[in-house]
């Protein structure tokens, strides 16, 4: 996780209403996606995850989607997105999507009851995304195998860990003095 590890050391920090948001690749697209960075961290999800039985690739759009793609051309599972966008297509669930800086409704589509699936996203930061997709899926009856998030920002409210979700992570994280410091280079299992 070198790569990983040292372009978070290197990201920039910024302030969106008290919430001390790092700007990086995964997360945010700039700066550049390097395409080792992204090999890095599609191998140390397929390590880690639990993708044995799995249908198919869940992930709420938009920053989950490359993670997500790469990790779906490297297994050959397929892949659904989350979207923000209503399409009124049969089976459409909705999901009220509450971060730590924003409020937004999202869409999953084409996920079915008895689906097996893994839940991949970028940033596990309060866990409020996560919490609502995992409690979606709940009602939709599909069986989430398991759930990956890249990077976990550490020192606030967990929505997700709250509500009973366990969400394995590749590296943890937190913003102090404004600078991002490494709190487990392993992160969650």
């Amino acid at each position: 996780m070198d790569q990983l590890k040292r372009s978070l050391l290197e990201a920039p920090i910024i302030e969106k209403d008290g919430y001390h948001y790092f700007v990086h690749p995964i997360s945010d697209g700039l700066p550049k996606l390097d395409p080792g960075l992204l090999r890095e961290i599609v191998i140390r999800i397929i390590r880690k995850a639990e993708l044995e039985n799995v249908d198919r690739i869940v992930t709420p759009a938009a920053m989950g989607i490359h993670i997500s793609t790469a990790v779906s051309l490297m297994t050959d599972i397929p892949l659904t997105v989350i979207r923000k966008r209503q399409y009124g297509l049969d089976g459409e669930v909705e999901i009220a999507q509450k971060t730590g800086y924003s409020e937004n409704e999202m869409y999953i589509n084409d996920v079915r009851e008895g689906e097996r699936v893994l839940v991949l996203d970028d940033v596990l930061s309060t866990g409020g995304t996560l919490a609502s997709v995992l409690e979606a899926l709940d009602e939709i009856g599909a069986e989430v195998i398991d759930t990956v998030a890249v990077i976990k920002k550490v020192g606030g409210e967990n929505k997700a860990a709250d509500a009973g979700y366990d969400i394995k992570t590749l590296i943890n994280v937190d913003v102090i003095d404004g600078e991002v410091v490494i709190i487990d280079e392993d992160g969650d299992d």
